[in-house]
Parts: structure tokens; C-alpha cells; sequence
């Protein structure tokens, strides 16, 4: 997830293309590259699926860009105060979708990688020095994490 010209937030977005390229044919694994929508749009992405792996961009108080958080859709928070459809996050959207029927129960089989990002609002297609400077183990990482979701693909 993210948008592809917001620096650091295409980082979800560069790290999905670069899994999907080294996974690419494996059986049962589709890779959505690129997911810049938000809010209860995001039902329609992940509608008819078993697992969803999202891979997205993060900013924590206090946490150090670059850094990479693994957690599942269990550990995801509601929204508390949703007053209009855009406001709802991707737990949310979830649930809302699980309620209309449109979208599997995920809760179990949902995994998120996150990458703390130090600018996610500047207009411009390169990542922030020190997320560059990271990029090369998260993706590392993050290839291993997915591996190992999806029963060991192979590849590089």
C-alpha cells in the first residue's frame, strides 16, 4: 500500500513489485503492487481472498525510520471515531467487509509489514536517504517474511 510519488510512502509499494518479481509464478499468490486507496475502498481490493500480506509505510512516535514491524490483523485497532467513510482504517474496512459478506473472515490470516518512514508527504519519486539506505535488508526481509507465509516459494 501506498502512493508511489510520496517518497517514503512508496515504500510499500516498491517492496510489494520487488516480492511479487522474486516470487513471480508462484501457485495461489497474487501480488497487487500497488494500492494507493484507503478508507472502505479498500474491500474491493481484498475481497474473495484467504490471507492478505500487506506491505505498507508506517510513522510511530518515537520509532526510527527504516526500522521494519511485522504484526497480524489481530493486533490491529479499530477506529474509534469513524464519522465518514474515508475515515476508516484498514481493521475497519475489514470488519465492515466481513460484515456485508464481501471479504473472508481474515483476522487470523492477515499480515502486515510496516516501514517506519521519515517523510511520506513531500512530493517526489525517491525514498528519504536514510529509508534508502535501509531499503536493500527490508527487502531482504520482508521477501524472507513472505517465503515463509506462503510455504517456502522459491526463488531468489
Amino acid at each position: 500500500m501506498g502512493n508511489p510519488i510520496l517518497r517514503d510512502d512508496a515504500v510499500g509499494v516498491r517492496l510489494a513489485r520487488d516480492v511479487g518479481e522474486q516470487l513471480a509464478g508462484t501457485p495461489g499468490m497474487d501480488v497487487v503492487p500497488e494500492c494507493s486507496i484507503g478508507g472502505l475502498d479498500l474491500i474491493e481490493v481484498v475481497a474473495g481472498y484467504d490471507r492478505l500480506i500487506v506491505i505498507d509505510a508506517i510513522r510511530t512516535q518515537g520509532g526510527a525510520p527504516g526500522s521494519l514491524y511485522r504484526f497480524t490483523g489481530l493486533e490491529l485497532r479499530d477506529t474509534l471515531h469513524l464519522s465518514n467513510v474515508h475515515d476508516a482504517n484498514f481493521a475497519t474496512a475489514l470488519e465492515l467487509g466481513r460484515w456485508m459478506g464481501r471479504v473472508k473472515a481474515l483476522a487470523e490470516d492477515v499480515h502486515i509489514f510496516a516501514v517506519e518512514v521519515e517523510d511520506a508527504e513531500t512530493f517526489g519519486e525517491e525514498l528519504s536517504p536514510v529509508v534508502a539506505a535501509a531499503y536493500p535488508g527490508l527487502r531482504a526481509a520482508v521477501l524472507a517474511g513472505v517465503r515463509e507465509l506462503v510455504g517456502g516459494a522459491r526463488g531468489q
